[in-house]
């Protein structure tokens, strides 16, 4: 993870945590002048407009005060969604069994991408069932990991 990425997450997560959410995770994406920072929250009951509200009222004061974005950028905060991202191995390990979207750092077999099974975590790696192989990825080598949503018909 990135300094600045560090930096961010350091700032955001006791602002979400006062308000009584769970921080679940963040992106910050810097394009030149015009940055983009978004926050994840959840909750046990999920997370309403007003809540996203009162998050980025609260932190975007605490980043003004701060200033760890020396450009402009625009400050999002919401839910992380029925296709949430992962962030963190906890996580990884609550959505056991779901099936995942990975988006590797680095080539594996020739491929970054890859879609699977979520079959746990082992110690820093995350175990993906991709066509009845079960691969293990360390959570560092993974760029971005997503829910991929399942409907019933």
């Amino acid at each position: 993870m990135a300094k600045k990425e560090t930096l961010l997450i350091d700032l955001a997560k006791p602002v979400v945590e006062a308000l009584g959410l769970e921080f679940w995770g963040l992106e910050y994406k810097p394009q030149g002048n015009h940055s983009m920072l978004r926050v994840f929250i959840d909750g046990p009951d999920g997370v309403t407009v007003d809540n996203c509200a009162e998050v980025s009222r609260q932190l975007s004061g605490v980043l003004d005060v701060e200033d760890p974005i020396s450009s402009e950028y625009t400050l999002e905060v919401s839910s992380p969604g029925m296709d949430r991202p992962l962030f963190t191995l906890d996580q990884f390990a609550r959505y056991k069994g779901y099936k995942v979207a990975l988006k590797l750092n680095l080539a594996y077999e020739g491929r970054r991408k890859f879609s699977g099974i979520l079959n746990g975590i082992e110690e820093d790696e995350v175990l993906v069932v991709v066509d009845q192989e079960e691969y293990c990825f360390p959570i560092e080598n993974i760029e971005q990991a997503r829910i991929v949503p399942q409907f019933d018909n």
